[in-house]
């Protein structure tokens, strides 16, 4: 099954900058040494197996946009699953911009009416007054310009979680039937008596479902919160497992945060889903520094147990539990499970062990293999 993205925008808007990080798994440092895209680089990237993206990155020059909307128009048009228009928040040229991207949505209409249609606005790390208001004024200036368009609009940049959580939703709306994943990932996180379960695609990294967030975390300092969270005062160190048994600790001590001190400390961090996907994929980056392949992330602490596990041959799911008082025994998808509580030398409440999380991981692989099959083949 192909699906058709369309990338387009100016000339510069980091168009192909973009794509090398989410595709890629290039840094942002390297980004810079890419050059401008000639006329269309066409990619095939393969997603969730059996799911191709034919990805379409049109290079912004004036002549090439003259060509996609004159002698190329049916070419560049026709069968448009997505258009992903780019545009930079400090764009010298605004007015020529939006009548391109005007001239676009009428092609679009003509030859791909039902395409999804989402407006980046590009390189906000550029702003230096208020950047929520900047990008409110932009996207008022453009679901303006869009007409009868229904438009998703982002503000993103290539050094901060945006990106990820642009390009997830952009991928979410990709899959068919990606409710059903969401449906039976909340399913087994109630199971597992799990805080939340974020399912990943393996390559990218980019969030597929997650589930609903049913329970709120019990301890009042919301460790897995201060993990995601973009401003980092503290840190925590995490174990790599890879495929040959071995440990490492490719960057060390790996950064996180901790709360303000005005925050809500039982509410979930609103950009976990990005900073993890952005933590891990430096993680993988760390470890092929010193040759070796991203398996697996465990953490035992006392706020809360995590596991990083491969749930499909196309996906990682992330399972975090808060509740160290967990039941002996339940059931996942009719199977048997191991504990997922255990007891201090006290009595009490202790960790709760990454063995047993992976066991229901385990037994929960081969569901998610035939939900993920039906949801793209359907």
């Amino acid at each position: 099954m192909k699906k058709k993205v369309l990338l387009m925008g100016a000339s510069g808007s980091g168009k192909t900058s973009m794509r090398s990080l989410i595709f890629s798994n290039n840094p942002a440092s390297l980004t810079s040494r890419l050059g401008a895209t000639i006329d269309v680089e066409q990619n095939h990237v393969r997603f969730l197996g059996d799911l191709i993206l034919n990805l379409w990155d049109c290079g912004g020059q004036d002549a090439f946009m003259d060509s996609y909307l004159t002698t190329q128009r049916s070419t560049i048009f026709q069968h448009v699953g997505v258009l992903i228009y780019v545009f930079e928040i400090e764009s010298r040229d605004m007015s020529k911009d939006l009548l391109y991207y005007r001239d676009c949505l009428d092609a679009l209409r003509k030859y791909s009416p039902d395409a999804a249609v989402f407006l980046l606005v590009h390189k906000m790390d550029l702003v230096t007054g208020d950047k929520r208001a900047a990008l409110e004024k932009k996207r008022r200036e453009l679901q303006h310009e869009s007409g009868d368009v229904d438009v998703t609009v982002f503000g993103t940049s290539i050094y901060d979680e945006s990106l990820y959580k642009a390009w997830s939703r952009i991928v979410h709306a990709i899959i068919p039937n990606a409710a059903v994943l969401t449906k039976h990932l909340t399913t087994f996180a109630e199971t597992c008596n799990a805080t939340e379960a974020i399912l990943f695609e393996r390559t990218t990294f980019l969030v597929i479902a997650t589930s609903a967030t049913t329970r709120a975390p019990p301890s009042p300092s919301n460790a897995y919160s201060a993990l995601t969270s973009p401003n980092s005062n503290s840190t925590t160190t995490t174990t790599v497992t890879t495929p040959n048994g071995t440990n490492t600790d490719p960057g060390a001590n790996v950064p996180v945060s901790a709360e303000t001190a005005d925050s809500d400390p039982h509410e979930l961090s609103a950009t976990r889903y990005e900073r993890t996907s952005e933590l891990i994929k430096a993680l993988k980056h760390a470890c092929s520094r010193v040759r070796e392949e991203f398996h697996v992330l465990e953490m035992e602490l006392p706020e809360f147990t995590a596991v990083l596990d491969e749930m499909t041959k196309n996906t990682y799911v992330l399972l975090v539990v808060h509740d160290p008082s967990i039941g002996a025994s339940c059931l996942v998808w009719s199977c048997p499970v191991a504990c997922v509580g255990g007891r201090g030398a006290d009595g009490g409440g202790g960790y709760i062990e990454t063995a047993a999380l992976k066991i229901n991981i385990r037994l929960a692989r081969k569901k998610f293999e035939e939900l993920q099959s039906s949801s793209v083949v359907s």
